[in-house]
């Protein structure tokens, strides 16, 4: 245990001292409040044990900051004037255990290890709670080709390790499924798994959610928050698209990966995690090292051990595998539609499959998908070298802005006719209608039927 003794009486508290480090904890001493909260500054202590009457900041005043500065030290309040009151104050305050002097040392140390065995209980707790509210539902990795059944083996030899794992490839391959099966496979499993998406957050907040905050560190920061490294200690944090981790945090990110030592931000107390590392990037890091914006020191950190995933186009009949099981035994797909999804070339990878399917089951009758219920550009395939069409069909959050924007045309083109629209789009009237519902396409501005 990483103790602090907080005592005005010189004798006692080095006795205590001597005896408590002979036991093999490491302990710091501070005759009174100032020098206590001076060394809680620029360290983290387990259990203290804080007298009660002191001069200057009291015990119970003493107990507050420190509990409020740190919520994972356990505080014991010990007193020569032991009362009900002051018991019962001390415990409202949030001290955990209550002492009257004199007593054998043998159990102070038994009181400070069940506080130190409830400090860790609730870190804990508080680590579960926040994994349940971050985590998004496991998916299973489906595959059969040989270059996914590559993927399997090398998942099965680093998992066991403790090493960092760079986990490269397109979007929408599914970096994060396999870093979840790392994690499952691995001797962490029974640990915290946390995610941080570098892309999906503003610069200015990456830190933060990374290395936590102090109350008052920036404007907004009205309590003390613990960052991801600290959610996730003793288990994995997962870095998504870490080729967008700003420049200037990187050597923070390379000292927790070299020693396990971070600082919240406006904080000079250095905290010590216990934490793997896994990264995924869409990005060739190896240019950007070249370019300047990513440290070469850390992208040598991170990549211990790769894993570059294949993207859905080079993974054989794997198409057809995961068509069966996304839509499950309640579905059907007509023939014609399922030769167009095994010819698209899928630039969006698993994560555009699924989206199309998605929205297949909205569109289709009875259960049943047909080429009807599927996107032009993929019903007529798409040319694998035009870049362009690549690059539209990748960005698959504007697929429904371009089927929206095709109706929109044909039905300008044919004068709001939604019966020579339908014919013109190649698809029944009643699924025009629903599309037009769907996209809220039922205003006045928009060309009536003649």
């Amino acid at each position: 245990m990483k103790l602090l003794l907080v005592e005005d009486e010189d004798d006692f508290r080095e006795t205590t001292a001597r005896w408590m480090t002979r036991k093999g904890h490491q302990v710091g001493e501070a005759p009174n409040a100032q020098e206590a909260l001076a060394l809680c500054d620029r360290q983290h202590f387990d259990v203290a044990v804080v007298d009660m009457n002191m001069p200057g900041i009291s015990g119970v005043e003493l107990l507050q900051r420190i509990k409020s500065a740190d919520i994972d030290t356990e505080v014991i309040i010990l007193t020569g004037q032991g009362t009900i009151d002051s018991a019962v104050q001390a415990m409202k305050m949030g001290a955990c255990d209550y002492l009257t002097k004199p007593f054998p040392l043998g159990d102070l140390e038994q009181r400070c290890r069940l506080a130190w065995e409830r400090g860790r209980l609730g870190k804990e707790n508080r680590q579960l709670k926040a994994v349940i509210k971050r985590q998004q539902p496991k998916t299973r990795m489906i595959g059969e080709s040989g270059s996914m059944k590559e993927v399997f083996r090398l998942i099965e030899r680093v998992a066991p390790t403790d090493k960092a794992v760079l986990i490269q490839g397109e979007s929408g391959t599914g970096k994060e499924l396999v870093a979840r099966s790392i994690q499952e496979h691995s001797l962490r499993a029974d640990r915290p798994f946390v995610t941080i998406n570098c892309a999906a957050l503003p610069e200015n907040l990456v830190e933060s959610e990374l290395f936590g905050h102090q109350k008052g560190a920036f404007t907004g920061a009205t309590s003390e928050k613990p960052g991801l490294f600290e959610v996730a200690d003793g288990g994995t944090l997962f870095i998504d698209e870490i080729g967008e981790l700003p420049r200037s945090l990187q050597p923070k990110l390379l000292r927790v990966l070299e020693d396990g030592s971070m600082r919240r931000v406006g904080s000079h107390k250095e905290r010590r995690v216990d934490v793997r590392i896994i990264a995924a990037t869409n990005r060739d890091l190896a240019e950007d090292v070249n370019a300047g914006s990513f440290r070469e020191d850390l992208y040598y950190r991170i990549n211990v051990m790769s894993l570059i995933l294949p993207p859905l186009r080079e993974r054989d009949n794997d198409v057809e595998l995961l068509v069966t099981h996304q839509l499950g035994p309640d579905w059907e797909i007509e023939d014609d539609a399922r030769a167009a999804l095994k010819r698209y070339p899928w630039p969006g990878n698993v994560r555009q499959l699924i989206n199309t399917l998605d929205r297949a089951n909205v569109l289709a009758d009875n259960n049943t998908i047909t080429v009807d219920d599927l996107l032009s550009e993929i019903v007529n395939g798409c040319d694998t070298q035009d870049e362009h069409v690549l690059r539209v069909a990748h960005d698959t959050s504007r697929l429904d802005e371009i089927e929206k924007a095709h109706i929109v045309e044909i039905l300008e083109r044919e004068k709001g006719n939604k019966a020579r629209a339908a014919r013109a789009l190649g698809i029944h009237r009643r699924k025009l209608y629903r599309l037009l519902e769907r996209f809220d396409l039922h205003k006045p501005d928009l060309p009536t039927e003649n």
